[in-house]
């Protein structure tokens, strides 16, 4: 039994060296001076391409640690941090100039070493999935309504 243990601790401490070390290619390899910067920034000035490369990188990261037993908290905020990332870094210009500067991979390796060597994280993270279903809804209304308000404008205008 403790050697079973033993094994799957082993594996765990393999993949995170694994996914820290593509982290760190990825986020903050390379240095000029004192900034740090990773291949994803690099990557991203390839138009479409790099940006679907590094998420693809990015979420084979999440999901070899959410192999290793992670709590669904941890990897809904890992994933969030991806997608934010995805999302912001997407944009063109200011997209390769946030890159240089977010780190989501670099985040969710703090975010793994705290879970997995402090215990912190832990749960089903169903209160970040509801709160973000809760803004979603109330931002669709909100659009709603200014569409219904748009409408009632143009025609008054026109009629």
């Amino acid at each position: 039994m403790e050697n079973r243990y033993a094994n799957k601790l082993d594996k765990i401490n393999k993949d995170f060296q694994w996914v820290e070390r593509l982290s760190v290619l990825m986020d903050s390899r390379f240095r000029i001076g004192k900034f740090r910067f990773g291949l994803d920034p690099i990557l991203n000035f390839i138009p479409f391409a790099g940006q679907i490369a590094t998420l693809i990188i990015s979420l084979v990261l999440v999901s070899v640690m959410y192999r290793n037993g992670t709590s669904g908290k941890l990897t809904i905020r890992m994933l969030l941090n991806v997608t934010y990332d995805a999302i912001l870094g997407s944009i063109p210009l200011f997209g390769n100039v946030f890159d240089f500067f977010n780190k989501a991979n670099n985040k969710n390796i703090k975010l793994l070493r705290e879970h997995y060597y402090e215990n912190k994280h832990q749960g089903s993270g169903i209160g970040i999935l509801l709160t973000i279903a809760i803004i979603l809804f109330v931002l669709i209304l909100g659009f709603i309504y200014l569409m219904y308000a748009l409408t009632l404008w143009l025609f008054n205008g026109i009629f």
